[in-house]
């Protein structure tokens, strides 16, 4: 029983951060999956960098997108989740 008391605040310790850091984590990752099967040509997007963008081609790992300099090929990954759904987002009044 005794070496349960001097354990238990180091197995809450990993709960919380379980609970507050990791699991948290986990789920956006997921999103983001999703977000980046769910992507098809036209689509407007802008990547982590901030370059905005409509979606021209659709490759396994990549996209090739169509900016007003012309056209980019970036990997999936590089499209910002957050910031594409604030700019489809319906404008609010």
């Amino acid at each position: 029983m005794e070496q349960l008391q001097t354990f238990l605040p180091l197995i809450l310790m990993f709960v919380v951060i379980y609970f507050m850091m990791i699991r948290p984590q986990q789920k956006k990752q997921k999103l983001e999956k999703e977000f980046e099967k769910e992507l098809k040509v036209g689509d407007k997007i802008i990547t982590k960098s901030g370059i905005h963008g409509r979606i021209a081609e659709l490759a396994n790992d990549t996209v090739v997108i169509e900016t007003m300099a012309g056209k980019l090929k970036l990997e999936r990954s590089a499209i910002s989740l957050e910031l594409s759904q604030k700019l489809n987002a319906p404008a609010k009044v």
